[in-house]
């Protein structure tokens, strides 16, 4: 249910937050990047920085789907393994400047308010997708990127039948039937602005058709360097294409604004989203020589930015540190059989695994690379 709130509204006071965020962040050091752990600790809303996540994602996964030719093989084993694993180390290598990093956040604020405002519109974009058909299990995997209500979606995803693909028709109906007999047990919206408000001041009334005119959206700025004086911000559009992630460097000091903490890089963190390589990953078969798993020198070194999101979200209830001291303690372990009991008979009594099998596989195959 809309109840008249208007999604231009969600949409300005997404590129002001987004540009007052930046500012703290970007302006007293214009050339600042941004790393993947510092994204998922950009604000102190969860659901915002997972949604970066996401578009970033996805826009990642456009630029791998472009790289196809009529003249070389790229189904062939050997040829999807090499990607998988240039996929993997290059999603270590974020690196996004204000740039490109401003209009991702701008979208990620307006569709987590869209979230209590228009969630048939959020569940159709950020989890059913544009595929004519879709199965359980990847409406599923697409929650991974839902914290605010998730447990709301999940009881939609769970009523319906596993299996054979569903009809993208059937299934956003058959939401849109869920959410009109379940609308008041969503997260009421107040909560939600509450906790933007911290950020930058905003109230449900504003987000209403009807509602006050909000002041224009600040617009994302370019410092510009002068000759002595310190650099001065130039207006630059508000809302730009987002940009394939470059590579490499790092993040500068966490910086404090008035309305709340920007949260820096933490080196020790390292959360990241599942599967980058999830359109890539070959087809379960019998394994050939190609296919083989290589051998690596540490699980924290191996397992991608993807990876580890979707091992603290799924194993680790998101919690980052526990996560952290996991992987650190099976890298010290001998051998495979050490390592194996550890996720067995300790982690996975510890954190309830009983339903988390093909997570838990993930990481035993990653054992097997790190001992192989």
């Amino acid at each position: 249910m809309k109840d008249n709130y208007s999604s231009a509204k969600r949409e300005q006071y997404g590129c002001r937050l987004a540009a007052h965020l930046c500012n703290q962040h970007f302006l007293a050091q214009p050339d600042a990047t941004l790393d993947g752990p510092a994204v998922l600790q950009f604000t102190p809303i969860r659901q915002i920085n997972l949604f970066v996540v996401q578009q970033l994602l996805g826009q990642w996964t456009q630029e791998m789907a472009r790289l196809r030719s009529p003249y070389f093989d790229f189904e062939a084993a050997d040829v999807r393994q090499a990607l998988t694993q240039f996929m993997n180390v290059l999603s270590r290598r974020i690196k996004l400047s204000r740039a490109t990093f401003e209009p991702l956040l701008a979208t990620a604020v307006s569709d987590t308010l869209g979230i209590a405002t228009d969630a048939e519109q959020i569940f159709e974009g950020k989890i059913l997708g544009t595929t004519p058909s879709v199965t359980v299990e990847q409406l599923r995997d697409a929650l991974r990127y839902i914290d605010v209500d998730k447990a709301w979606f999940q009881t939609f995803i769970d009523s319906l039948v596993t299996g054979a693909p569903l009809e993208r028709s059937f299934v956003l109906e058959r939401f849109r039937q869920y959410q009109q007999a379940n609308h008041a047990r969503q997260r009421p919206l107040d909560k939600l602005v509450e906790e933007l408000s911290n950020l930058l001041p905003l109230t449900a009334a504003d987000l209403r058709e009807d509602g006050p005119v909000a002041e224009a959206p600040a617009r994302p700025v370019t410092p510009v360097p002068m000759p002595v004086a310190p650099v001065a911000p130039t207006p630059a559009p508000a809302v730009t294409p987002p940009v394939a992630p470059p590579a490499l460097p790092t993040l500068t000091g966490a910086t404090e604004g008035p309305a709340g903490r920007l949260y820096d890089k933490l080196k020790s963190e390292q959360p990241a989203p599942a599967s980058l390589s999830a359109t890539l990953r070959p087809e379960r078969g019998a394994a050939t020589l190609a296919e083989k798993p290589t051998k690596v020198e540490s699980l924290r070194e191996a397992i991608s930015i993807n990876q580890r999101f979707s091992f603290i979200n799924e194993l680790f209830s998101g919690e980052n540190m526990e996560y952290h001291a996991a992987i650190q303690h099976l890298d010290t372990l001998p051998d495979a059989d050490a390592a194996k009991r550890y996720v067995t008979e300790t982690l996975a009594k510890s954190h309830d695994w009983t339903r988390k099998e093909e997570h838990v596989g993930r990481l035993l195959k990653l054992i097997d690379r790190k001992f192989a």
